[in-house]
């Protein structure tokens, strides 16, 4: 599966994936120094959404999205989110 290339597009198609099937998907962060980039995998084994980057700046909205997708997955009630 290629990478998206924007972060807006990856962060709705990720969170759409989770809320389509939350108990099948998987987030993956992985970080290599050597290149000193970042990806973020988000799958279900059907769908595979990725995104890299090496920009500081994309390090919090990663940050921000995975703490939502956490929160998401420890709350009681599959559809309650919070908004930003």
């Amino acid at each position: 599966m290629p990478y998206y290339q924007t972060w807006e597009e990856f962060a709705r198609a990720a969170e759409k994936l989770y809320l389509t099937d939350p108990m099948k998907v998987r987030v993956v962060l992985k970080y290599r120094h050597c290149d000193g980039n970042l990806c973020i995998k988000v799958t279900d084994d059907a769908v595979c959404l990725q995104y890299k980057t090496d920009q500081a700046q994309d390090v919090k909205k990663i940050e921000k999205l995975h703490g939502k997708l956490m929160r998401l997955m420890v709350s009681k009630e599959s559809g309650a989110m919070e908004t930003d």
